[in-house]
Order: C-alpha cells, then sequence, then structure tokens
C-alpha cells in the first residue's frame, strides 16, 4: 500500500472471466463494519477515494470498478451491461474479499444496486445508504444523463475537460478548481490519440436506450424495510424529486434523510453534513 495513494489495488475476473477492478481501503482487520461503495451508471473507483481515506481510519472500504468502466475491462457483449450482471460482480467480489456482511454506499444507480443486494444476498447487508437515487426516478433527469453518456466527447486538454463538467454539471458541491480537477480526472481517461476520453464504455447506455423499459422499483425498495438506511438528497436533484423522497419516508417510517440544499444530482459524499450522517450511521451499525 502506497502513502501516496493510500489503497491497494486488487484484479478478479468475473464468472464470464472478465478482468474486474477494485480499489481496497483499511485494514481488513479493522472493528468496524466494512463498507462497500457502488457508484453511479458511468462512474468509477475514484469517485470515493476522499470518503473511504476518511472511512478507513476505522473500517474496510472497498470500490469496485463495474465492467465497462475505469480499469475494469470492456465487455465483448453490451448486453451485460445489466443490473443482474453488476449484482453478481460484486457477490464475486464479496466472496473474493471475504466480506460476509458490509454497509453499502451507493450513488444514483449504485444505490439502486446496493437495495438489490438485500434481495440477492440478504444477509450481506447490514445497512445502506442511498445518495440522490431510489425506486421513482425523473425522466427528464435520466433523459439529461442518457443523452451525454452514450457519445463520447473527446476534450484536447484538462482545461478543456473541467470547462465541459462545469457546463454539463454546474449544480455539483464542487467549489475550486482542484475539486473540479479531480472530478475531471475521475470522468476522463488519455486516449491513444493524445484526447482525453469518457473512462467508460458508451455501450453501457445501450441496454437502457434498446432494452425493455426500467420495471416498478418500490418493491426493491421495500426490500429494505427491515434494513437500517440512510437516503441522501441533493435539494437540486432532477434525478430524484421532492416528492419521491417524501413517498420514501412514507413507505419506510424509520429511513434517515439528509436533504442538501442547492446542490444537483449526485452529492459527492465529502460535504460536512454528508460526511456526518454517514459517520453517525456506520458508529450506530459497529460492533460493540
Amino acid at each position: 500500500m502506497s502513502e501516496e495513494t493510500n489503497f491497494r489495488e486488487r484484479r478478479y475476473r468475473s464468472q464470464d472471466d472478465l478482468a474486474l477492478y477494485v480499489r481496497e481501503y483499511g485494514d481488513a482487520l479493522s472493528p468496524g463494519i466494512p463498507v462497500v461503495c457502488l457508484g453511479g451508471l458511468t462512474r468509477n473507483s475514484k469517485d470515493f477515494h476522499l470518503l473511504a481515506t476518511h472511512l478507513s481510519t476505522k473500517r474496510r472500504v472497498v470500490c469496485p470498478d463495474y465492467r465497462g468502466r475505469g480499469q475494469s475491462a470492456y465487455d465483448p457483449d453490451w448486453r451485460h451491461y445489466a443490473p443482474a450482471t453488476y449484482l453478481s460482480d460484486i457477490r464475486d467480489l464479496l466472496a473474493l474479499a471475504q466480506i460476509h456482511r458490509a454497509v453499502f454506499i451507493g450513488t444514483s444507480m449504485g444505490g439502486l444496486l446496493a437495495a438489490a443486494m438485500a434481495i440477492a444476498a440478504p444477509a450481506a447487508v447490514a445497512g445502506v445508504v442511498l445518495n440522490d437515487t431510489g425506486p421513482e426516478l425523473d425522466r427528464e433527469g435520466i433523459g439529461r444523463i442518457m443523452r451525454y453518456i452514450a457519445v463520447d466527447r473527446p476534450q484536447p486538454g484538462w482545461e478543456e475537460a473541467k470547462s465541459h463538467l462545469r457546463t454539463l454539471l454546474p449544480n455539483l458541491s464542487l467549489s475550486s478548481d482542484a475539486d473540479w480537477q479531480r472530478m475531471a480526472e475521475n470522468t476522463y481517461r488519455m486516449g491513444s490519440d493524445g484526447m482525453l476520453h469518457f473512462d467508460w464504455d458508451v455501450r453501457i447506455a445501450k441496454p437502457l436506450v434498446e432494452g425493455p423499459a426500467l420495471p416498478d422499483l418500490w418493491p426493491v425498495f421495500r426490500a429494505l424495510k427491515r434494513t437500517p438506511t440512510v437516503a441522501i438528497r441533493g435539494g437540486a436533484s432532477d434525478v430524484l424529486s421532492a416528492a419521491a423522497f417524501d413517498r420514501m419516508a412514507q413507505e419506510k417510517p424509520d429511513l434517515v434523510r439528509l436533504t442538501l440544499p442547492g446542490i444537483g444530482h449526485a452529492p459527492s459524499l465529502d460535504e460536512p453534513a454528508s460526511r456526518a450522517v454517514i459517520d453517525a450511521f456506520l458508529s450506530g451499525l459497529d460492533p460493540a
């Protein structure tokens, strides 16, 4: 483990023999309950670096790159970019890492996968943090996301990449140039042509565009009925509406909720209020 990176890199093979990548932070023997961080549709493990570094002082934290993102291999068959496959990969990761029970922190699609784990492997789920996601997603926000993820938009340099992201995502909780530089580095990779390209396989959008409509996700959310859960919403989110957020609380009265005013999809989870609610939540689940 490097002092500069403070994480370990691991690679493993999925059941269909695809090379997958994961970052691991902290000591595997730490007494705190382990955490598994699941990113959004296009995102990767780098998004969780600051949060994972913070949490790893008390617990083990693992942050995978889904297939087709970051340092995981791209799938030759785009039809495998589907929730059932992602869940299978996550279960493989838990077996490899010998994690029997964990708290799952999921942003956007990652939150839905975390909830689905309560169905696929209920004994493994000690708690869930849903970051700007839920069982009812706003069509306008989903449409906005779909319009930009499916087409690569190469940028000639980091300044141009930062400028593009500032325009594309104006309501993120990023303030400094260093914040936007980190966001750009988490979003782009250098190509052999010397241009910066999105760090995901643009074909991940194809199952969403060409496949069946999203099913009713409320049954998935209801699988968390007996699972301690935190839900965080960006107050300016165009993906998770205030009305849907309120209904989540009606369906699950013990849901711990946090709204971050003025922040769009999705909160970074590096906001002080996000850190505070996550720290308190994990402390309440740690062994006595």
